[in-house]
């Protein structure tokens, strides 16, 4: 997780950490929703996505350009051009979208993906090790098993849906 910060803590004046995911993998999951939703209806202009979910036009030019590298999105050119999905919603899933923008989810450095290289020399005889690893896998199984067909199709009472979305 890229963004791990440690905040203060109202209880007792103790410190903790919090292990979030930043803004861009956030946006990039609603941004992509919004795809998800307007899949049938062809590509849709970025500034129409920023409205809809009240995201920078600009914030989203930067996470776009990461999204269509990894294939997960096509842009179309001309006066009726835009961004749409490159496959069908049940084929992306929430991890696919939050490592395009993020690269490897995982809760400590030790565990990224750097070229092989260890991180520190307690590689092997790291006690804590095997919980980290044990989270990333969890983080990972349950970002990997939500569809955007999955996301867009969950409506609780108070769901905030697009304008003219379905």
């Amino acid at each position: 997780m890229s963004d791990t910060r440690v905040v203060w803590s109202e209880f007792k004046g103790s410190i903790r950490a919090e292990m979030k995911l930043s803004a861009k993998a956030e946006y990039g999951v609603r941004a992509m929703a919004i795809l998800a939703i307007y899949y049938q209806t062809g590509p849709l202009p970025l500034r129409e996505i920023a409205e809809q979910e009240n995201i920078s036009l600009n914030f989203l030019e930067q996470i776009f350009p990461a999204l269509r590298r990894k294939g997960l999105i096509l842009s179309v050119r001309g006066s009726r051009g835009g961004y749409m999905l490159s496959r069908p919603p049940t084929e992306i899933n929430i991890g696919d979208i939050v490592r395009a923008v993020e690269g490897p989810i995982t809760p400590v450095d030790c565990l990224s993906e750097n070229g092989g290289e260890p991180c520190c020399d307690r590689r092997e005889g790291c006690l804590t090790r095997q919980v980290w690893e044990k989270l990333r896998d969890k983080i990972n199984d349950v970002l990997d098993n939500v569809s955007l067909d999955e996301l867009v199709d969950f409506k609780p009472a108070n769901a905030i849906r697009p304008q003219g979305g379905v």
